[in-house]
């Protein structure tokens, strides 16, 4: 279980860096890069979840 919560771990501070970098963006352009890593970000976090609780 230190493994998967380790993991979150890693993800929340891979938002919190994201979060930050798409406040500070400067452009709209800069904004939707960021926002695409978001939901890329997103999609591995919800694959994640699924497959830890099919491993249940």
């Amino acid at each position: 279980m230190a493994s998967s919560t380790d993991s979150s771990a890693a993800v929340d501070e891979e938002v919190r860096r994201l979060y930050e970098r798409y406040q500070a963006a400067e452009s709209d352009d800069e904004r939707r890069e960021i926002a695409l890593e978001m939901g890329k970000l997103d999609g591995r976090r919800h694959s994640e979840i699924y497959e830890a609780l099919e491993n249940e």
